[in-house]
Parts: C-alpha cells; sequence; structure tokens
C-alpha cells in the first residue's frame, strides 16, 4: 500500500516570468524580473522569450496530461494583469489565464495559483520604489481581490508570495540600491513589513471572496545544522534558521513579529513603521496551509561580534542569498554532504526534517511547492536526455516525504521544479531543472523543441502508482 494519500497531489512547478515569454505582449507591462533579466541579455537568456509558454501553453498541458499530473503549480503576472500595477485592467491578460486555467481543468489538472513570484510591476518601483510605500500594499490587493472574483470559481488553493523570506534579502529583486548597509537594512525592514500586510490582506479577501478556497505563503525552507556540539554553536544553527524563515512563518501564522525578531530590528534601530490599525488585519489573516521549497540545507557556527561589525549587523554572501549575522551565526561548508554543480548541498534527511519541524511547530497542512535539481543537461543526437541523477535526486527526496507521512506529518502535495526547462535567473539556459527538455540556448531559440527527459517517463510512473514504488 502506498505511504501517500489517495488523493496526493503529484504535481510540478514554474512561475510567469521564467517561463511564459511575451514579456511585453497583448498589453503586459514590465516587472522587476524583466527589468533585472535585460541587464543581463549580453551574458545569458532574458525573460522576453523564455519557454514560450505565453504561446504554447496548451502544447505543454498537453504534456502534463501525458505525464499524469494531479496539480500545476504556477504564478500570475501582475503586469499582465495590471500593467502599471495598478490603475486599468488589461482584459486580454484575464483572458489568457482564464485558459489556461480552463485547459487544466479540462485536462483534470487542479491549477495552484501564486500570485507574485518575483515580477513585481516596474511602474511601481518608479512611482513608490515598489514595496517601500504602503501604496503598494493597496496596489496588491487590489490585484488579490481581481484575481480572486475572476478565478476564485475554479481556483481553490492559492499561494500569496513565493518565497518572501528570501526574496526581501536578494536587493535587485527588492530595487534595493544603496551602498550603506545600515541603510540597506532599513529599506529592506520596511519592505518586508509592507509584504506581510499585503499578505495579509490576500488571505483575509481570499476567505471573504471564496469561501471553500485555501490560502497560504510558500516560503523558503532552511534546515541548518551546528558545524560543531558547542552550545553557542548549535544556538546558531537555530538562529540561522529563525532569521532566515520562520520569523516569516511566525508572522504568518502569529500576526506579529515574535522576541527575537524585534529585539534584532530594535538592536539594529530599523523598526520598520507601523499602523495600529495593521494589528487586526494580520491578527486576522489566518492561513490555511504552508507551501514550502526545497532544495538544501545549511551549516552554521556562531560569530562574535567585532569592533568593525555591531550585534545584528549582516555581510552578504556572494551568492547573493545567504548572509552571517554578527552576534548570532556564520554560514559554514558541511562536509558530510555532496554539493550540486551550483553549489546547493543535497539533503534528502533535511527534507523531512524540515516537513517534521513546520508540521510540529505550526500545526498545519504542508504542501512543497518546490523542489529539483538544476544542471545543465545533455541532448543525444538521438534527441534525448538521459537524467538520471535528477531521477535519483527527486527519488531521494519523494522517499523523505512518505518517511515524513509516516512520523504524521500531513502531506497533501508535492510540486517538483520544474515541469519544462526554464529561465534560470542567474544561469540562463545553462542550468536545467524540467522534466521536458526545451530545445533552446541562451541566444539560440532554434525550435523551442519540447522533449521529454528519462525523468519525465520516471516521474509518470510514480504518479501513475501513487508512489508505491518508491
Amino acid at each position: 500500500m502506498s505511504k501517500f494519500p489517495k488523493d496526493f497531489l503529484w504535481g510540478a512547478a514554474s512561475s510567469a516570468f521564467q517561463i511564459e515569454g511575451a514579456w511585453d505582449e497583448d498589453g503586459k507591462g514590465m516587472t522587476v524580473a524583466d527589468f533585472n533579466s535585460f541587464k543581463k541579455s549580453d551574458k545569458q537568456a532574458d525573460s522576453k522569450v523564455a519557454a514560450d509558454f505565453y504561446h504554447r501553453y496548451k502544447e505543454d498541458i498537453q504534456l502534463m496530461k501525458e505525464l499524469g499530473l494531479k496539480a500545476y503549480r504556477f504564478s500570475i503576472s501582475w503586469a499582465r494583469i495590471y500593467p502599471n500595477g495598478e490603475g486599468e485592467i488589461n482584459q486580454k491578460g484575464i483572458d489568457f489565464y482564464n485558459d489556461v486555467i480552463n485547459t487544466l481543468l479540462e485536462n483534470n489538472i487542479q491549477p495552484l495559483v501564486t500570485l507574485y513570484h518575483f515580477d513585481l510591476p516596474y511602474q511601481l518601483v518608479e512611482k513608490y520604489n515598489g514595496w517601500e510605500s504602503r501604496k503598494t500594499i493597496d496596489a496588491f490587493a487590489k490585484y488579490a481581490e481581481t484575481c480572486f472574483k475572476e478565478f476564485g470559481d475554479r481556483v481553490k488553493i492559492w499561494q500569496v508570495h513565493n518565497e518572501q523570506n528570501l526574496m526581501i534579502r536578494v536587493d535587485e529583486r527588492m530595487n534595493i540600491n544603496v551602498d550603506d548597509s545600515y541603510t540597506a537594512d532599513k529599506i529592506r525592514a520596511q519592505m518586508d513589513y509592507h509584504m506581510f500586510l499585503a499578505h495579509a490582506h490576500a488571505v483575509n479577501l481570499c476567505h471573504e471572496l471564496i469561501k471553500d478556497a485555501k490560502i497560504g505563503p510558500a516560503v523558503s525552507s532552511t534546515c541548518t545544522y551546528p558545524l560543531t556540539n558547542k552550545p553557542e554553536d548549535v544556538w546558531a544553527a537555530k538562529m540561522n534558521d529563525w532569521f532566515k524563515t520562520n520569523y516569516c512563518l511566525e508572522m504568518h501564522t502569529n500576526g506579529e513579529y515574535p522576541g527575537y525578531y524585534l529585539r534584532y530590528l530594535k538592536e539594529r534601530n530599523i523598526v520598520p513603521i507601523m499602523e495600529e490599525s495593521d494589528t487586526t488585519i494580520l491578527k486576522n489573516a489566518k492561513i490555511d496551509y504552508i507551501a514550502l521549497n526545497y532544495y538544501r540545507t545549511l551549516c552554521a557556527s556562531y560569530l562574535p561580534v567585532d569592533e568593525q561589525n555591531p550585534i545584528g549587523s549582516r555581510v552578504f554572501r556572494g551568492n547573493v542569498v545567504d548572509f552571517d549575522q554578527y552576534g548570532y551565526f556564520r554560514d559554514e561548508k558541511n562536509e558530510n554532504l555532496t554539493a550540486s554543480e551550483y553549489g546547493a548541498q543535497i539533503d534528502p534527511m533535511g527534507l523531512r526534517i524540515v516537513l517534521n519541524d513546520y508540521y510540529r511547530r505550526y500545526h498545519l497542512p504542508l504542501i512543497i511547492t518546490e523542489n529539483g535539481l538544476g544542471t545543465a543537461d545533455v541532448l543525444t543526437d538521438d534527441e534525448k536526455v538521459h537524467d538520471q541523477y535528477r531521477i535519483d535526486y527527486i527519488q531521494a527526496h519523494i522517499k523523505a516525504c512518505a518517511d515524513a507521512i509516516e512520523d504524521g506529518v500531513e502531506l497533501f502535495g508535492y510540486c517538483p521544479w520544474s515541469v519544462v526547462d526554464l529561465l534560470s535567473s542567474h544561469q540562463g539556459y545553462k542550468k536545467r531543472y524540467g522534466f521536458i527538455y526545451i530545445d533552446r540556448t541562451d541566444f539560440d531559440l532554434k525550435q523551442m523543441k519540447r522533449i521529454k527527459k528519462d525523468s519525465y517517463y520516471w516521474y509518470k510512473n510514480i504518479i501513475s502508482n501513487n508512489g508505491e514504488s518508491i
């Protein structure tokens, strides 16, 4: 008997700017993701074409049907609905997503929709510096309300922000362009708070407008091991998890900053401006589940303060995602794990730990909305992709899911990243994740033929027997 529930949502995932293309077609506005990709156009692929899902979605959904997907997790581009982020609705954007949703349902694939996946409309940056202004909260609430009214009769599972806890650490995604680290941290804290408020507005609107819907955050999950068994290293590992992920989940579940995070904000003198009425909005926003993205685990040691680095100050690492925090933690290499060619340490056991930790801590159902191996796949002369390394990776992580379910975790779905090869923000089309190969390079679109990888046929079998063959 399968360890997975009979109604388990075997799926796959993508995001709008990484798959759709048609970046300015049919009234769509430019996004922060577009703007940042164009800055790298001489070095790698940008978002102008991506996987061309905008024109090929019917073909791609047929491939999803043949794969046997029960669910497809994708994002709506805010700037395709509101090209300026606010103001007039773009009906052609509504029509496109209506057709995508209807086509999925016709093929018995449940749509799981993310409202915001790294692609803030650029007009909001130019007008308000994006999330630094409360006006962007109002714009997002209106956008969310529009999506719920237009699509809520068919879409019943929603995520609000994708990886707010990670996005807020990447300056280019937030349009933070200052050299002074204190000023950057102050702006970042205000933006983060405004995103929490926007998230709460969306949760409350969803429950008001779609009575049978479920909504929650999609976080970048973190599991950190101590470098040694020194008590301060053990504490540092916990702090690394709390500051990079758990503070975000605690804000979503409790409607207020946890004490350790508020202390940090005070230490740095960067407590965001809050209004009295915000408390009610945040407290009323009761999420229904937690979506998590899992790729790796981390390792940490204690990092003491020094004369140049006061408590709470941060130093960001070269990969633009991780940071060390003085008086708290320093990221270290875990010598017990191997890593992908792009540096992510591979650790299926960490997924089991994360699933158990979040379920015991927050007592909410869970779904995995991203998990996958990015690497440079090779297309053979006979148009095949032999990606046994991806099969091994995903199989080990599905096994971790099965173990977590036996541990008592309420896990209701698994959506690997990604359904097709899509645009990587930092490696273009050199780094591929998909079950389906897109025959293009960074600078040669070719015919963009869709080619099923070995992992496609393997995952199809997993879905067909509900994970029994793991």
